[in-house]
């Protein structure tokens, strides 16, 4: 397991792997019951959110660890997949006291086939599994750090300019009471580009079609709507100054939904050319994180 016992910093990572950037996840709400008896904890009597995280991340073919040790030409070989762990926790020391988090995942993604989005619904698909061993989960905000700097939209092919509307499909067969009204804030931090491009981004958004995300309406995002990152400004492209909130409706208020827009929106913004990490944080309409 890679060593945590130094400081993640962001942009720190081995020189043999190629990387999109970092990638963070904050899931906020409440859990339904409590923790179950027989799941691993760790040293100090609770459930070790890193430890899981990786191993589940290594069992699904996730785990990048194509830096963890070992020499090729020895015949050593390393899985390259689609992240290396940083770190992972259920509590943060910059969380506000009522702000409800569950859980939080950093991780250093890797660079981006020219096919592929991001891979946030992997990532946030194994971030709500790991904090679901703690419970049944009542999801209520998801926040996230995308490392847009780090997509490519030149390399994009003609049949997949946005590469998640290959896997909308996946979301088929839900009924209208599973459509949940939803607010996403995306901002660009101290990057003014992001308003500049907001109408486009809705009409390439409402291009996608209503099956994963029916596109409602938009409005530019005042600074402080943000709910206030976990990590330092320094982190990425700090403080949330220019944002856009959406509106509409997921087909599903799930990870796996949330994580398809996350990737839409990313390679939308990227086609419009900005060209920063950006903060993506999805709420429930009418809750808050």
């Amino acid at each position: 397991m890679p060593e945590r016992s130094i400081n993640a910093r962001p942009g720190v990572v081995p020189a043999t792997r190629r990387v999109a950037g970092t990638m963070f996840a904050a899931l906020y709400g409440s859990l339904l019951t409590g923790p179950a008896d027989d799941v691993p904890h760790g040293t100090d009597g609770e459930l070790d959110a890193y430890s899981l995280f990786y191993h589940r991340s290594l069992a699904m073919g996730w785990l990048d660890d194509s830096s963890a040790g070992g020499d090729r030409d020895n015949g050593m070989l390393r899985s390259g997949g689609l992240w290396a762990t940083n770190d992972a926790g259920w509590q943060h020391p910059a969380a506000a006291p009522d702000a409800d988090l569950l859980s939080w995942f950093q991780v250093d993604a890797s660079a981006v086939a020219g096919d592929r989005p991001l891979p946030v619904q992997p990532f946030l698909h194994c971030a709500a599994e790991v904090t679901a061993r703690q419970g049944p989960l009542d999801l209520s905000a998801v926040q996230l750090l995308l490392p847009v700097h780090g997509l490519d939209p030149a390399s994009r092919p003609p049949y997949a300019p946005v590469p998640a509307t290959r896997t909308s499909p996946w979301f088929t067969g839900h009924g209208p009471a599973d459509r949940t009204p939803v607010e996403i804030t995306v901002n660009s931090g101290r990057e003014p580009s992001l308003p500049d491009v907001a109408v486009q981004l809705t009409e390439l958004l409402a291009d996608l079609g209503p099956d994963v995300f029916g596109y409602r309406s938009h409005d530019l995002a005042a600074a402080d709507t943000t709910p206030a990152p976990l990590f330092d400004d320094s982190f990425w492209n700090g403080p949330p100054l220019h944002g856009v909130v959406l509106r509409g409706e997921l087909v599903e208020w799930s990870c796996d939904a949330i994580g398809w827009l996350a990737e839409a929106v990313a390679d939308a913004v990227a086609r419009l050319g900005v060209g920063t990490p950006l903060l993506f944080t999805a709420v429930r309409s009418g809750q808050g994180s």
